[in-house]
């Protein structure tokens, strides 16, 4: 019997050799076996998001179509295309004095939350109090509770004071979440400029409007852009509160479609898609304008960093 150089028998090192060339096959079927669940459930994960996408892409596309389309019944395309259903959304709907009441309500209502919120944010970054998780809750409930939930007390309030069906109900309204939202968006920003600038600026003399002028207020510009962006777009997509506190004549886009849709009368679908895309395309313009100044991920990876 032959033997190698360790005098073992040479039939014994086939065998070991064989034995670890199926010890490094084994982990490789097990990988295989358990590779296959794993791609099961990526195919059904992009499948339901592809179903997703394309139902909302073709109920996107079924509004755009019929809004121009001068009849559309039983068959595949309409039989005609024509701009009048917008034409006649405006006037019928009087879009004109709805889109201005639009802009008074979002634009007083980013100004305040920013005049408001970025101050708030400031001392809830910098300054350290027993309490301080609690304030920051008080004011996150606004986010956290569903707006129908406070939205009728409040607005019995603004009915019994006067100030429901009014401008300025409809903006005080609107600014109870946009605030809170401020204070979220601003404070993690806050914290990320270094108090030490504070001191060097009052070392070199410079007092408190100075340093708010020349060294604070440049690093606020981005978060507080940011911040209007954002508050901007949901203010415009706010339904609840407006509804429950707009009169005849304080209706924003959102709540003039509702009505558009559900109150009595015969109007043409057309018309009322018309309205629908008109909505849909002011708030893409300002949701893609909020997005080239802050990621969809930027505060949740904020609040990430700072548990670490």
């Amino acid at each position: 019997m032959t033997t190698e150089r360790g005098g073992a028998p040479a039939s014994w090192s086939a065998s070991e050799s064989k034995q670890q060339g199926d010890d490094a096959r084994e982990p490789r079927r097990v990988k295989q076996r358990a590779s296959v669940p794993g791609r099961v459930w990526r195919v059904i994960v992009w499948g339901a998001m592809v179903f997703f996408l394309a139902n909302v892409v073709l109920l996107i596309a079924t509004v755009a179509v019929n809004s121009i389309a001068t009849r559309w019944f039983g068959t595949l395309l309409p039989q005609g295309f024509t701009l009048h259903w917008y034409a006649q959304a405006w006037s019928d709907f009087q879009l004109a004095s709805v889109l201005w009441v639009t802009v008074e309500v979002v634009g007083a209502v980013v100004l305040l939350s920013v005049l408001l919120g970025v101050p708030a944010a400031y001392a809830l970054a910098r300054v350290q109090f027993r309490g301080k998780r609690i304030a920051m809750l008080i004011f996150l409930l606004p986010l956290m509770v569903p707006p129908v939930t406070y939205g009728i007390p409040m607005a019995t309030v603004m009915y019994k004071i006067g100030l429901a069906g009014t401008l300025s109900g409809v903006i005080l309204a609107n600014l109870v979440p946009a605030l809170p939202f401020v204070i979220l968006v601003m404070t993690p920003f806050i914290e990320q400029i270094d108090p030490n600038l504070e001191a060097a600026a009052r070392i070199f003399g410079a007092n408190t409007f100075r340093y708010f002028r020349y060294v604070l207020l440049p690093l606020l510009v981005p978060g507080m852009l940011a911040a209007a962006l954002l508050v901007l777009v949901r203010t415009i997509g706010m339904f609840e509160l407006t509804f429950f506190t707009a009169g005849p004549a304080t209706q924003t886009l959102v709540v003039a479609l509702y009505y558009a849709v559900f109150s009595t009368g015969v109007r043409a679908p057309q018309s009322i898609d018309a309205m629908a895309m008109i909505y849909m395309a002011i708030t893409l313009v300002w949701v893609l304008i909020a997005l080239q100044f802050v990621s969809p991920t930027q505060i949740v990876s904020r609040v990430k960093e700072q548990k670490r």
